[in-house]
């Protein structure tokens, strides 16, 4: 399966289903999380939950819990009596046991540990895998640190490494790269500078945990009018010529064309 889903994909607790709708409807694509966002003896309430709802299956990615666990193979069975297909594994770290999970199951690699990000590569490999994501906190406390983030709120170089790692092993073999939530929810103008980086290397979505940065990423992943224009114009351009050529000062080769292509298509165009 192909991942397109849209800029902005929203987490929601999979215990709170009052919440599913509105989720669905802010955002473009909902998360629903039995990990983290569960506490444990909330969890079979929340399956319970998922079996009962109706979503649009498309929009829908379900956050598993990790391959080692049991709730894993609860959270199994309970989607197999639903149309969800689409599920995210927390704490992915095994090629092995990821590579064995039900055919049925389209899987986004969540690599959040130390483990996880120096597997990426061998994930991102994986048939059935169809995206990767990465997560800072729990990067940073599975090596023993206390915060991803410097005081003045940029990622320490550890969390730098990983996202660039993660985003590189899912480029390399043509899988989707979904950028870490941000969990300071106050924080638009951080969140802003990020998005716009994500989109500007590679990422084709940004997880968020609050309706109120969904409008904030779509922005920062929609090209400006300059920019479309650009785009379209060094297109128009290219289809006279072959090979390198020089467009307004500036020398058009291939990879800046398939820059041009990237804009036009997350500008819709």
């Amino acid at each position: 399966m192909t991942f397109d889903l849209g800029p902005a994909l929203l987490f929601c607790p999979a215990d709170r289903p009052e919440r599913y709708e509105k989720a669905m409807q802010r955002a473009d694509a909902v998360i629903l999380d039995l990990e983290d966002a569960v506490a444990p003896a909330d969890k079979t309430a929340a399956r319970g939950h998922l079996i009962e709802s109706e979503l649009d299956p498309a929009r829908v990615i379900v956050r598993v819990n990790p391959p080692e666990t049991a709730d894993f193979a609860a959270d199994l069975a309970t989607l197999s009596q639903t149309d969800y297909r689409r599920i995210m594994v927390a704490k992915a770290e095994s090629p092995k046991r990821i590579g064995k999970i039900d055919a049925r199951f389209d899987v986004v690699a969540l690599c959040e540990t130390a483990k996880g990000v120096a597997q990426a590569d061998r994930l991102a490999a994986l048939a059935n895998v169809s995206a990767l994501m990465w997560g800072a906190e729990d990067l940073v406390a599975s090596i023993g640190g206390t915060s991803s983030r410097k005081p003045n709120g940029r990622y320490r170089d550890i969390a730098r490494y990983a996202r660039s790692r993660v985003l590189l092993a899912a480029g390399a073999r043509g899988k989707a790269a979904i950028d870490a939530v941000h969990l300071d929810i106050d924080g638009m103008k951080r969140l802003r500078i990020e998005a716009t980086d994500a989109a500007a290397s590679g990422f084709r979505a940004t997880a968020c945990i609050h309706p109120s940065q969904v409008a904030v990423i779509r922005e920062a992943y929609r090209p400006d009018e300059q920019a479309v224009a650009w785009a379209r114009a060094v297109l128009d351009a290219a289809a006279g010529e072959r090979g390198v050529f020089s467009h307004e000062g500036r020398m058009v080769d291939e990879p800046v064309l398939r820059h041009a292509r990237s804009v036009l298509a997350r500008a819709g165009a």
